[in-house]
């Protein structure tokens, strides 16, 4: 539950799923304001500084895209995507162009309200400025001061590709990364059509971390778009 009362900027112009998401976010205490075409919710987003916004693609007036990208120019608000689009590269182009996260219609409330805690998480550390130190989750602990990765308190030794990865998927924990995204952090612009680096690499850290990697609770494919550390600030 919102108890600071986070106000939501909802970009969608389907009536229905208005109604659904207002009813939703209004009993978790978040403020809502909507509008239904890509040009007003620019000058709202503008006139009411939202914490975080929910954007669909398929807008009467303009590409979602083209709102992502014009937002972009000048803030660094949370954006996720709620779309019935399924194509991977509209998901890529969204996420590659500043989205934070892509839901894709139908979506359950539970799902939507944890993509929000984490845009928030996000937020608050961005604008605290500070790098966090360590990170947990579960059984899992990562000490980024040291370089150091722990499984039920045993030290997991991971090669220095590995724990880039490890580190990036965490310090971004409960965002799905693009294959480019990852692939630019770790190995370089020069590697961003590499996949293949990234399945080896992803699959050895899953033999490491996860206690079945056939069945990761961690490290979580969103296929063909990227990786995602499945994580939920809200809980645990």
């Amino acid at each position: 539950m919102s108890d600071s009362g986070e106000l939501i900027l909802l970009i969608e112009d389907e009536m229905q799923m208005r109604r659904f998401l207002r009813v939703a976010l209004e009993s978790e205490h978040y403020r809502l304001v909507e509008t239904d075409t890509g040009k007003e919710g620019l000058v709202k987003a503008a006139a009411w500084n939202p914490d975080a916004v929910l954007l669909d693609l398929g807008l009467p007036d303009m590409d979602g895209i083209e709102v992502i990208k014009r937002l972009r120019e000048w803030s660094k608000v949370p954006i996720i995507i709620i779309s019935a689009r399924e194509q991977e590269n509209d998901k890529i182009k969204a996420l590659d162009c500043g989205a934070d996260d892509y839901l894709t219609k139908p979506f359950g409330v539970g799902e939507l309200l944890a993509r929000i805690r984490v845009a928030s998480r996000h937020k608050r550390l961005q604008q605290s400025g500070q790098n966090e130190i360590e990170f947990v989750a579960d059984e899992l602990r990562i000490d980024y001061s040291r370089r150091q990765v722990f499984l039920d308190n045993n030290e997991i030794h991971l090669t220095p590709i590995e724990y880039s990865l490890i580190a990036l998927l965490t310090q971004h924990a409960g965002k799905v990364m693009t294959h480019r995204q990852l692939l630019k952090e770790v190995w370089g612009p020069s590697h961003i059509e590499q996949t293949q680096y990234l399945r080896v690499y992803m699959t050895q850290l899953r033999h490491k971390i996860e206690k079945d990697p056939a069945r990761p609770r961690f490290l979580i494919n969103e296929p063909g778009v990227g990786y995602r550390f499945k994580y939920d600030p809200g809980k645990g």
